[in-house]
């Protein structure tokens, strides 16, 4: 297991905790500020999924005029860990 720490900006959470296994799925997703209810929820979407597919399905959502979004910012965080 091994736990990545990201920064995001441009959104309203200032933090996020990323727990991968030796398969490099995800088996945790936190956020510190923001939205608890979808940040719950999109840790329940994508806990078991591996890190390539969440990538995937997650880069590029926006949330309203911002050019990012927390699921976006949470894949920047998961191709950092993957060293993309």
């Amino acid at each position: 297991m091994r736990t990545i720490e990201y920064r995001p900006s441009g959104i309203c959470a200032v933090h996020i905790t990323i727990v991968l296994d030796d398969e490099d799925r995800v088996q945790d997703l936190s956020f510190l500020g923001g939205c608890d209810g979808n940040h719950k929820g999109l840790n329940a979407l994508i806990k078991g999924m591996k890190a390539d597919e969440a990538i995937e399905r997650l880069s590029g959502i926006t949330c309203g005029p911002r050019s990012t979004s927390c699921p976006d910012q949470a894949a920047r965080a998961l191709k950092q860990a993957l060293g993309r």
